[in-house]
């Protein structure tokens, strides 16, 4: 007789973080101040230019579904996009417009995995990638890396761990939860890498534009045959909206269309109105003016962290977060996050979210609030560390 739910359901584990920010709201219910550093979530609002473009897409009142794909004009607007950043040209027949980047990612892999095949990705790295391939039957391979390689995998580390049962690789540059990057060499590398293998290769490019030590060089770059995932949450300040985008190697592109047609038939429409805007001049000068303030916020935040007692061994190149190794302070920091919120009303993010590579001696601190409340943040915590 059959069980429920289904087995695969015992090795996805939840999302910490949410539950430590359910906890926050909760003391702000009983009237705490509490300093939320925990959420990758740009604090500044939607741009202007974005909300008027919503605005006036909604006076219509004509709010009916897209294409599954995303509208044209914004599929145009993507391509357009990475030949202006990067001087690349894409079709705008391979660009997916998504559901968010969690959708992007949730049709590639039920595209491409199989059951029992294996997928390598790093430990550290984003929780949510590891369980999106245990829903589709596929195993996630943790590769364990620090700060000899800037936590991001090399192509030795694929060598080792690559067998008859590995079908690709899932990479993220800027990486959460660690900020850091893969040069445009070591990117070529794993792509032929993989390549050589007969495997896919698909990178997380969500953080891209918010790099702080010159731009990120995208994958495409290195080939037509890699699944490229984007989002309009990050960089464009557009989390709430839940719309990203997906760039498809050719041949997988009618079989991308037929998933998104049956697992969510289109993205919102009004989102996709609303990110026409993102591209244009006046939208990305608010965006970059933005990105210059977050590099203001890592500048103080990390000799900041580091006078406390955390050791920044990741190099932050990107993102907005800082993973820090806290074992000076603590050998458990998951009970050490919970503490600092009850007791310093600082909200952070335990090691245990991200894998299972040495995740009680390190947290990660989101700089997405003012710097004023980064450095009563530092003060809190200074007090709690007696």
């Amino acid at each position: 007789m059959p069980t429920f739910p289904a087995s695969r359901l015992a090795n996805i584990a939840p999302f910490h973080v949410l539950e430590l920010m359910a906890r926050a709201r909760a003391l702000e219910a009983e009237g705490r101040d509490i300093i939320h550093m925990e959420v990758g979530e740009p604090d500044f609002p939607t741009p202007e230019p974005v909300i008027a473009a919503v605005q006036t897409s909604l006076t219509s009142g004509r709010v009916f579904y897209t294409p599954a794909l995303g509208l044209p004009e914004l599929r145009h607007a993507i391509a357009d996009f990475y030949q202006t950043r990067y001087g690349i040209s894409i079709p705008a027949a391979r660009i997916a417009v998504t559901a968010g980047a969690s959708a992007a990612l949730l049709l590639t892999l039920a595209c491409l995995v199989e059951v029992g095949s294996e997928w390598l990705l790093s430990d550290p790295g984003y929780p949510c990638n590891r369980h999106f391939i245990r829903s589709f039957e596929g195993v996630p391979i943790g590769i364990p890396v620090g700060p000899a390689s800037n936590f991001q995998p090399t192509p030795a580390d694929f060598e080792a761990h690559w067998n008859e049962r590995s079908a690709g690789v899932l990479l993220a540059s800027p990486a959460n939860p660690t900020g850091t990057m893969l040069s445009g060499e070591q990117l070529a590398a794993i792509a032929e890498f993989v390549r050589q293998h007969q495997g896919q290769l698909i990178v997380d490019e969500i953080y891209h534009g918010l790099t702080y030590e010159g731009d990120a060089q995208t994958a495409l770059q290195f080939g037509d045959d890699i699944f490229i995932v984007q989002s309009f949450s990050k960089y464009f300040n557009m989390t709430g909206w839940r719309l990203g985008w997906l760039v498809v190697p050719e041949r997988f592109v009618r079989d991308i269309e037929k998933l998104a047609q049956n697992l969510y038939i289109s993205p919102s429409m009004p989102a996709q109105h609303a990110a026409l805007a993102a591209f244009a001049p006046t939208t990305i000068n608010i965006l970059e003016a933005r990105r210059a303030e977050f590099r203001r916020r890592r500048d103080f935040l990390a000799p900041a962290l580091a006078d406390l007692g955390f050791q920044l061994t990741a190099r932050p190149q990107g993102a907005f977060y800082l993973y820090v190794d806290c074992s000076a302070l603590t050998s458990n920091s998951d009970r050490f996050a919970r503490d600092l919120i009850e007791s310093a009303g600082v909200a952070t993010t335990p090691g245990l979210d991200f894998g299972t590579h040495a995740p009680n001696q390190h947290m990660r601190f989101a700089y997405t609030t003012t710097l004023e409340r980064l450095a009563e943040a530092v003060d809190r915590i200074r007090r709690f560390l007696g």
